[in-house]
């Protein structure tokens, strides 16, 4: 063999070696992308206590789907009969906000960011079931515990998603199963002010905003729908997300902002795209404990 061939044989050699290390480096890549996108549950407790939503009046629409048959998931309220409800005129979109600057931690707000519910009016059973509810965010601590009396529901919440922004899909596998049905209840004011900041990326160019907590109006409990199959480490989580809903008064204006919004819970999938403005009347939904079942930590 010439020097010339000797030369060109050992060039390929030398240039599938590289090669081989660039396709192992790339798959490498490929693997470390795969395992930084992966984003384990939060814990119950975590998820739920850094929950808080701001719950903004929307332009009305009703959407046309068959009745739905609701099942509490919250051990509390396990006795309540299962109840077949319709969709009515939609009334709130609520966003997730965090309360004096106090920030979820990253690993939760990961997923907090990303849990928006547009509430529909429903009608139903009177229950009249008596609960004790305790503030489990800690910002809340200074409110007292609160005897109220579950009466009518009043709105269906389901999960959606805001100008098409789709989350992650490890975080939406968790999102898009938070359906909650919203009960009449009545407090006394509080009278606890709160600056609300916006953790939604759709809406986080809003500026923050100073209000002050009334008197809360309904209690919104986990349901399943139509028996849907959720899965276990979902269900271990969605079932104890308990939100009491607050009326408040706003220092300033609220601001009008149009948005799109999709459904992404399966059964409701199907459903057109909304469009809609959200304004004031604001309400604020908080996290809270029925009768001292605090959520698990795992």
């Amino acid at each position: 063999m010439n020097a010339r061939a000797l030369l060109k044989r050992r060039l390929h050699r030398r240039l599938a070696s590289v090669a081989a290390v660039l396709v192992a480096a790339a798959a490498m890549v490929v693997g470390l992308g795969a395992n930084s996108y992966a984003q384990a549950l939060p814990g119950p407790l975590s998820f739920v206590s850094n929950l808080d939503l701001e719950c903004w009046q929307t332009t009305p629409y009703t959407p046309a789907f068959a009745p739905i048959l609701t099942h509490h998931l919250n051990p509390v309220l396990a006795g309540l009969p299962d109840e077949n409800v319709t969709m009515g005129t939609r009334q709130q979109e609520c966003s997730p906000v965090a309360k004096n600057s106090v920030i979820p931690p990253s690993a939760v707000l990961a997923f907090i960011q990303f849990t928006d519910l547009s509430c529909y009016a429903i009608t139903g059973i009177n229950v009249n079931f008596p609960v004790t509810l305790t503030q489990l965010n800690p910002v809340l601590s200074g409110i007292p515990a609160q005897k109220v009396v579950m009466t009518v529901p009043q709105q269906l919440c389901v999960p959606i998603i805001k100008n098409g922004q789709m989350p992650p899909a490890a975080v939406l596998a968790l999102v898009k199963y938070i359906d909650l049905k919203c009960y009449a209840i009545q407090t006394s004011t509080v009278g606890f002010p709160v600056t609300l900041t916006q953790l939604d990326p759709v809406l986080a160019g809003l500026p923050a905003q100073k209000v002050t907590m009334l008197n809360g109006v309904q209690l919104c409990v986990p349901v399943q729908k139509d028996n849907q199959a959720i899965p276990a480490s979902v269900l271990n989580i969605v079932r104890w997300v308990d939100l009491e809903k607050f009326t408040l008064t706003v220092s300033g204006s609220v601001p009008t902002v149009p948005l799109t919004l999709n459904h992404i819970n399966p059964l409701l999938t199907g459903l057109p795209t909304e469009s809609t403005t959200i304004s004031g009347p604001l309400q604020l939904a908080v996290p809270v404990a029925k009768n001292g079942a605090i959520p698990p930590t795992s």
